[in-house]
Formats: C-alpha cells, structure tokens, sequence
C-alpha cells in the first residue's frame, strides 16, 4: 500500500532537512517545504524525514493510520 506524505504549510519553517534527505520526494518553495507526489511507496527514509522536521510539519500515513512522524 502506497503512503500519503503531506507538508503542513503552516508549521513549515522551511529548514529543508527533509528535501536533504529526499530531494525526489520534498522540494523547498520559497520559504516553506512542499511535496513532489502526495503518494509515495513506504520507504523508510521517508519516516526519517517527517522524524528529523523540526516543526513536525511532515505527516505520513498508510490508509487511516498514521506511520510518522514517529514517536
């Protein structure tokens, strides 16, 4: 099952760690972080992104449940 990434754009301070870590998935638009595809195949770099967003403005899910951040 693919997950759904999404970019809070109003938490966003646009630190750009997760377009670092996965420049094919997330892409800094001009002050904030905005995502490429909305849906992506799990990958664990992905959870390492919303992990390291010191905003906690990446939320990924697979259907109903939410895969990361993670606690």
């Amino acid at each position: 099952m693919a997950w759904h990434v999404e970019v809070d754009e109003h938490t966003c301070i646009g630190s750009g760690m997760c377009a670092s870590l996965m420049p094919e998935i997330f892409e800094l638009e001009g002050a904030t972080a905005r995502t490429r595809a909305e849906t992506v195949e799990p990958d664990e770099t992905v959870l390492d992104a919303a992990d390291s967003c010191p905003a906690m403005a990446i939320t990924v899910t697979a259907g109903k449940e939410v895969v990361g951040p993670r606690p």
